[in-house]
């Protein structure tokens, strides 16, 4: 794939980046690969879905490429505490979910991720990690600018 913005994912770079996971590459497949890549933050069905089924693909197929760009490794399946599946296009070149923190509004639901914000514990590393074990997900909750 060429060296580009993910935002901006083209339809043959999605094409390369489908059949490089040894997915054929479909045109539901392909318009949710876009669509995860534009909107750079983690996306439910019900949203992937909103924007897509009034081009022509069907929910249940959307549901089904969602499930298996996660399965591949091009997505990362989150549950940020509401139980409902968000899907975050992963970087090119990683196969696992690149950790970093989420913040979910309260009010209206919004995710976004926070790549750039730097948690720090009070406790060393292996002071936490003997009292909790390893933690993979830092979750923000409270409510965004929009709905103060």
């Amino acid at each position: 794939m060429a060296d580009t913005d993910e935002s901006t994912l083209t339809v043959e770079d999605a094409r390369e980046r489908l059949r490089g996971a040894g997915l054929r590459s479909t045109s539901c497949r392909v318009a949710v690969l876009q669509h995860l890549a534009s909107v750079g933050m983690p996306a439910s069905h019900a949203e992937v879905s909103d924007q897509l089924v009034p081009s022509g693909f069907d929910k249940t197929t959307i549901y089904r490429s969602l499930i298996e760009l996660a399965e591949v490794g091009i997505a990362a399946r989150l549950d940020l505490g509401d139980h409902v599946w968000r899907f975050e296009l992963l970087r090119e070149g990683h196969k696992q979910h690149v950790e970093h923190p989420h913040f979910v509004c309260n009010s209206c639901g919004k995710v976004e991720c926070l790549p750039d914000l730097n948690i720090e514990f009070s406790q060393s590393t292996a002071a936490m990690k003997e009292s909790f074990g390893e933690v993979h997900e830092v979750l923000l909750k409270g409510t965004c600018a929009a709905c103060e």
